[in-house]
């Protein structure tokens, strides 16, 4: 993949105790690079766009996406999290919240790195049910490629590139990208 930005470079993802759960790390720090580089591609004056007036605004889902992400992890998964009012960037700006994103991403990775399994297997409260800890993460993971999604449509509507997230974009390609849009392409071993 070749990314125009990124926020957490492979070598500041901290290595897991138990090899098996490197992957949750690795995720967590590309998933929050994805967020990012999708935050970026906005501006300033495309922070109060919505697509319909039921619709939230992309101030709206950056907002939604930092205080949900602490917490998804704060409350079910366990980590350690700022109070909920200093969640928030100071300024509205939207460099301010990319930052923030990061701020926010780099000490979970730190928590995860030493978990151990029997932690990401034990079951937690969540929402009213119990879930395996490791469930959660994978909802949470889930929940915020669910946002990204939203704003790269937003992105679209506003005329703007979509960035790769991915794999390549109408707007992002280069050599070897492969869509696979055919079903010749599907079949390639």
């Amino acid at each position: 993949m070749k990314y125009d930005f990124i926020a957490i470079p492979e070598q500041d993802v901290p290595r897991a105790s138990s090899p098996l759960f490197q992957h949750l790390l690795d995720t967590y720090a590309s998933e929050t690079d994805k967020v990012i580089s999708v935050w970026r591609s906005f501006s300033q004056a495309d922070m109060d766009f919505r697509l319909h007036p039921k619709s939230s605004t992309v101030a709206e889902i950056l907002k939604h996406q930092l205080l949900s992400e602490r917490r998804f992890f704060g409350e079910f998964v366990g980590t350690p999290e700022p109070a909920a009012s200093d969640v928030l960037p100071k300024t509205q700006e939207i460099s301010a919240y990319i930052r923030r994103m990061e701020e926010l991403a780099r000490p979970r990775l730190a928590f995860f790195a030493p978990q151990t399994p029997e932690w990401w297997m034990q079951d937690v409260p969540f929402f009213g049910l119990t879930r395996q800890r490791i469930w959660v993460f994978w909802r949470r993971v889930l929940h915020t490629c669910h946002h990204r999604t939203q704003l790269t449509v937003y992105l679209r509507l506003l005329n703007k590139p979509v960035p790769s997230v991915y794999g390549p974009t109408s707007d992002l390609t280069w050599k070897g990208a492969d869509p696979t849009s055919s079903v010749e392409a599907a079949r390639r071993k």
